[in-house]
């Protein structure tokens, strides 16, 4: 064993040796971590999914949904839009309640997945975050209802406009059958007739084209297609805080005070090593000479019997 290298027995016969100032360690980090945990006040996290709403009866090639995913986030992230959803559950912007939402909105897009964009917040309590999250996709939904209200109106507007020239059209072709009826084509308004046939024919190609239309449109107001922004699912709170953590931290906490409880048991062992007495290999006494084995202790007794020889003698 070379002098100069420490191995895990030195250190064990230290910390058995030091053993107050390790467990003082110790325990000052329980202590703190213990006060921490009954101190700080427990948070607890709310998840949802916003499902980004949209209406199909836009023209080709342009995007259906009410607002892309990125401003969707960039609106989110907005303190402006932060301080309506506080508003709008009546708390104050500069209450603790609207800083800690502030502070733990945390957002996630999903471009894969609909888009979506998956979001958390933190209250007081599991009621208060789910609170927090709600209003949140509430607010986003009130706007978003407004951006729609637009091209929703004007795609319904159009599958009214189909619905009634289709209902002219089935008008037209009920006189045109009429007319064209075979008693009719057999008397005076036989001419009539014939023309009449050739327009029922060109009505219900008409009636075709508009019942495909209208069917076109009642499917992109369907609800798979035309719908509002919303929670994809309901909001989940665990049971549990997510802060503080206590399994995590008492776990930290606890290696954390196993550190330092060895940092100050080896620090305490070398502040001893460093003030105990201790003779140089050249040290000399007065007469010049080198100790002899036992140190200072020996020399003290020598000079005790060089001063009463009588003190070292035998009893006869």
């Amino acid at each position: 064993m070379q002098r100069d290298e420490v191995y895990v027995v030195d250190v064990w016969r230290i910390l058995l040796r030091e053993w107050v100032w390790f467990v003082a360690g110790m325990l000052l980090v329980i202590a703190a971590v213990a006060g921490f945990t009954r101190m700080a006040r427990p948070q607890w996290e709310a998840t949802g999914y916003i499902q980004i709403g949209q209406v199909a009866g836009v023209p080709p090639g342009q995007d259906p949904k009410v607002e892309p995913l990125a401003r969707v986030l960039e609106r989110l992230k907005f303190e402006p839009f932060q301080n309506q959803v506080m508003a709008r559950i009546g708390i104050r912007d500069d209450a603790p309640e609207a800083r800690l939402y502030r502070r733990s909105m945390k957002l996630e897009p999903l471009p894969y997945a609909g888009p979506l964009v998956k979001f958390t917040v933190r209250g007081w309590s599991p009621q208060q975050a789910r609170q927090f999250a709600e209003a949140t996709v509430a607010q986003l939904q009130a706007l978003h209802q407004q951006l729609l209200a637009r091209p929703l109106a004007m795609t319904q507007a159009r599958l009214g406009e189909v619905q009634a020239d289709l209902d002219v059209a089935r008008n037209q072709r009920q006189q045109l059958m009429l007319t064209a009826a075979p008693d009719a084509a057999h008397g005076k308004d036989a001419p009539s007739a014939g023309a009449a046939s050739l327009l029922l024919a060109t009505t219900d190609t008409e009636i075709h084209g508009l019942q495909q239309a209208r069917g076109d449109l009642a499917l992109r107001l369907s609800p798979n297609y035309t719908y509002d922004t919303s929670l994809l699912w309901p909001v989940y709170v665990p049971r549990g805080p997510a802060f503080p953590n206590l399994p995590l931290l008492w776990g930290v906490g606890v290696l954390f005070g196993l550190a330092l409880g060895a940092f100050a048991a080896i620090a305490r062992h070398a502040m001893r090593r460093a003030n105990a007495p201790t003779v140089a290999f050249n040290q000399t006494d007065d007469a010049g000479h080198l100790p002899t084995h036992g140190g200072h202790g020996a020399a003290v007794r020598r000079n005790a019997v060089a001063s009463n020889p009588h003190a070292g003698a035998g009893s006869p």
